[in-house]
């Protein structure tokens, strides 16, 4: 269910969107980051209807990596109207993702 993008549709895709789009930012040899995935996807998965979830490969896409001073992995920006509103760093459960995720949205609405 998460979908990657990449430098030249990250802006159509995720600053263009007129949902909330979360974005990790991460890399295949990151273990916090493997261990993130099957989180996402099932965020995903359970909120596909209010919000998108993307990722990008930042050893692949280091532009997109460095327009948003991305330093540490995985890095997670929840974009809103597309600007970056709330940021989280390193790994979180799925309850402290929903709940960064909604504070975020009650925050913006």
């Amino acid at each position: 269910m998460v979908k990657p993008v990449d430098d030249a549709t990250f802006d159509s895709e995720v600053l263009a969107a007129e949902a909330p789009v979360l974005v990790e930012f991460g890399a295949a040899w990151c273990p916090p980051c493997r261990m993130l995935a099957p989180i996402l996807d099932g965020v995903a998965a359970e909120r596909s209807s209010s919000i998108g979830i993307l990722t990008v490969d930042v050893d692949a896409n280091p532009v997109t990596q460095g327009r948003y001073g991305v330093m540490s992995l995985p890095t997670l920006l929840l974009f809103i109207g597309g600007k970056p509103v709330r940021q989280v760093i390193g790994f979180m459960s799925k309850g402290r993702l929903l709940a960064f995720i909604d504070e975020a949205l009650e925050m913006a609405a």
